[in-house]
C-alpha cells in the first residue's frame, strides 16, 4: 500500500475554507480529515478522537516537550491546538490522503515540514470587504470579535503571499470547488499517487 498524501489547508475566518475541504472530503476517495488536539474541555456532544483529541493543559505541554507535535501554538492564554505527529503517520500508512484545516501559522509550518510531500493551498475572499460582509451575515460574532478577525485576515493575507503553493480566491463557491478540486488532483496524481493496496 502507498502512503497516503498530505494536503494543507489555511485560510482567514470567513473564506469559505470548511466548505471547500469538506468538498473535498466528499470528492476524492481515501481522502480523511486531520484531527488536531486540543487543551480545551469538550464542548456540547464533541467526541475525544472526532472533533478533537482532548488533552489536560499539563498533557498537552509534557507532548510539546516529547516533540510529539507537527506544530502547535497557544492560541489564548493557556488554551494550546496543535497536530500530533503519530496520528498523521498512521492515517498515512493506512494509505489515506491526510487534509489539515489549520490556521496560516500551522498551515505553513506543517509545509516546512514535509516541503514536497505536501501541497498547501490558500484560501482566501476576494477582498477584505467581502470578509466583512460574510462575517457580519453569519451572525454569530459581535461587532467587535468580527473587526478582530478582519484584523486579522488581513495580517494573514499578507503573511501568506509566498509561503503557499497555490492560492484558490473563493469570489464564486462552484468555481472555486472546481478549482481547488483540480489543484489537489494534479497533486495527487504526481508519481507516488494514488494510495492504492
Amino acid at each position: 500500500m502507498k502512503k497516503g498524501k498530505l494536503l494543507i489547508f489555511s485560510a482567514p475566518s470567513g473564506s469559505g475554507k470548511t466548505t471547500l475541504v469538506n468538498h473535498l472530503l466528499a470528492e476524492i476517495p481515501n481522502m480523511a480529515f486531520s484531527v488536531s488536539a486540543t487543551s480545551r474541555p469538550p464542548r456540547g456532544n464533541e467526541v475525544n478522537g472526532k472533533e478533537y483529541y482532548f488533552l489536560s493543559p499539563e498533557e498537552f505541554k509534557q507532548r510539546v516537550e516529547n516533540d510529539e507535535f507537527l506544530e502547535w501554538e497557544e492560541v489564548y492564554p493557556g488554551r494550546y491546538y496543535g497536530t500530533l505527529k503519530a496520528v498523521v503517520e498512521k492515517m498515512q500508512e493506512e494509505g489515506c490522503h491526510v487534509a489539515f484545516d489549520v490556521d496560516v501559522v500551522g498551515g505553513t509550518n506543517i509545509k516546512k515540514f514535509y516541503g514536497d510531500k505536501a501541497l498547501s493551498v490558500f484560501i482566501q475572499a476576494p477582498s477584505i470587504e467581502v470578509l466583512r460582509e460574510r462575517l457580519v451575515n453569519r451572525g454569530t460574532d459581535s461587532m467587535e470579535e468580527i473587526e478582530s478577525r478582519l484584523a486579522k485576515a488581513q495580517w494573514e493575507m499578507e503573511f501568506a503571499q509566498g509561503k503557499f503553493d497555490t492560492t484558490i480566491i473563493n469570489d464564486d463557491l462552484e468555481t472555486a470547488k472546481a478549482n481547488i478540486l483540480e489543484a489537489v488532483k494534479r497533486f495527487l496524481e504526481q508519481e507516488d499517487a494514488p494510495c492504492e493496496e
